[in-house]
């Protein structure tokens, strides 16, 4: 009895005066709602008739005088300038004593539908307690509503079952949508991969061509410098060549010049000694009053002087070929001395120049040591922020499908405990009615079918919310 006494308060059921009598209990949120409906139109039939009524006449009035187009448009752009100042109108009409005397005079409306629901619900609980003391309709009603409890067991069953195959279907989909979305994923992820991949051979082959073409170009340079360096040596020994002439040309014309001067001043002497002894002979000559032996000695003197010049042109055309030997070996070392001096210095300028070609070119291969170290470090640097990158991303994908399983499986356990919550109340609805049947076998039912208590409070409970015109 205790739980019937539930039951029945719960399924809006009030045990009456009198044995077998109950009053059932209106529902609010009904009454709610169909007042709101009732308001919501009432509201619209004031606010739209005399809109749409004047709209008519504007258009019987404008499609008298425009072609249909015209009109159409017309008529659209004050439609829409109406309904904008309509709606601004709506907002500033209502004041707040209108707002308060809307909200009494719904109140009221209310009050009175509840009263109304009241005496009608009262009337139809008298008229079923009568059909309950029938004897003959109470058979009819009882089998009657056995027959529903069954038809409503059986729906409730298969409804049950509609609702497993719908979830087991729903969690289905799922699965198979995140196999394909987990599937995707690795397609994309593989995809970039390889496009990051190209990216980094075609940079890393742009960068070596890079090299190559400077490479080359600092070899071309190294091969033109070599060049300029060899014509410029080329240049020098040239030079070199045309002021050792230019020197040797000077110094034998100097030479030839000197000997011409010494010749031409012993020639002079000879000329003065001649002169001197032609004087001496002519003396001899006007005084003839010498002696034989003194001609005789005078022309040995004479002859040994004559000898004595020969002697002496001789002497110093010896010393002419000597001084001539002497000043040809003098040029020729000098000559010597520049030539070696100018060896030392073509070799002292080779091995710099081959210092700093060597120099050069330990310099370049630095570089392109540098270069290499730079672009493998960038190209490591590269590839480890990638497979940071990577192993973030595959971190996030890994927390975001812990995170769906974990949803899923929280939604899965609420389902589940939710199923087994309507299990547990199905068998008790089962048990309860099963004792409420139980006992009201023998007790005069109404002939008319009405819904199950329990179906009714399902219906109930599904109902749609309150529109917003209620608020």
């Amino acid at each position: 009895k205790m739980l019937l006494s539930q039951k029945t308060a719960r399924c809006r059921e009030i045990p009456g005066a009198t044995p077998h009598s109950v009053a059932v209990v209106s529902q609010r949120h009904l009454t709610l709602q169909q007042a709101c409906l009732s308001r919501k139109f009432d509201y619209s039939d004031l606010i739209w008739v005399p809109v749409c009524s004047r709209f008519v006449c504007l258009a019987h009035d404008v499609s008298a005088c425009h072609p249909v187009p015209v009109c159409l448009s017309r008529l659209r752009a004050l439609l829409e300038a109406e309904e904008q100042q309509l709606l601004q109108e709506m907002e500033k009409m209502e004041s707040m004593e209108e707002k308060k005397a809307r909200m009494r005079e719904r109140a009221e409306i209310l009050r009175e539908r509840r009263e109304r629901d009241r005496k009608q619900l009262v009337s139809d609980k008298l008229e079923q307690h009568f059909r309950e003391q029938c004897e003959e309709v109470r058979t009819v009603e009882c089998r009657r509503r056995e027959q529903q409890v069954y038809s409503e067991w059986a729906a409730q069953v298969k409804n049950r079952q509609e609702q497993l195959r719908l979830q087991q279907e729903e969690k289905k989909i799922f699965d198979d949508l995140w196999e394909a979305d987990w599937r995707a994923k690795e397609e994309r992820e593989a995809q970039r991969v390889q496009k990051e991949q190209q990216k980094n051979m075609q940079q890393l082959g742009f960068i070596k061509e890079q090299m190559e073409a400077e490479e080359q170009r600092r070899q071309e340079q190294k091969e033109l410098a070599e060049e300029e360096a060899r014509l410029m040596l080329q240049r020098e020994q040239q030079q070199k060549l045309r002021d050792q002439q230019a020197r040797r040309r000077q110094l034998d014309h100097s030479y030839r010049l000197k000997m011409k001067r010494l010749a031409r001043e012993q020639q002079e002497e000879l000329q003065r000694d001649m002169n001197i002894l032609q004087q001496l002979l002519k003396e001899q000559t006007d005084e003839k009053a010498g002696a034989a032996q003194k001609k005789v000695e005078l022309r040995e003197e004479q002859q040994r002087y004559r000898q004595y010049l020969a002697d002496e042109l001789q002497r110093q055309r010896r010393e002419e070929e000597e001084a001539d030997l002497l000043i040809e070996e003098k040029l020729n070392e000098v000559w010597a001395q520049r030539d070696e001096k100018s060896r030392i210095e073509r070799e002292t300028r080779n091995r710099l120049m081959k210092e700093m070609m060597e120099a050069r070119s330990l310099q370049i291969q630095h570089q392109c040591k540098k270069s290499r170290f730079y672009i493998d470090s960038a190209f490591r640097r590269s590839l480890f922020l990638m497979r940071v990158t990577r192993w973030q991303k595959n971190k996030a994908y890994q927390a975001e499908l812990i995170a769906q399983i974990k949803e899923n499986q929280q939604v899965r356990s609420e389902e589940k405990a939710h199923a087994e919550r309507e299990y547990q109340q199905d068998l008790l609805k089962q048990e309860l009615y099963n004792q409420k049947k139980d006992e009201i076998l023998s007790i005069p039912t109404s002939h008319t079918i009405e819904q199950h208590p329990f179906r009714r409070a399902e219906g109930s409970g599904s109902a749609s919310p309150l529109p917003d015109v209620c608020t």
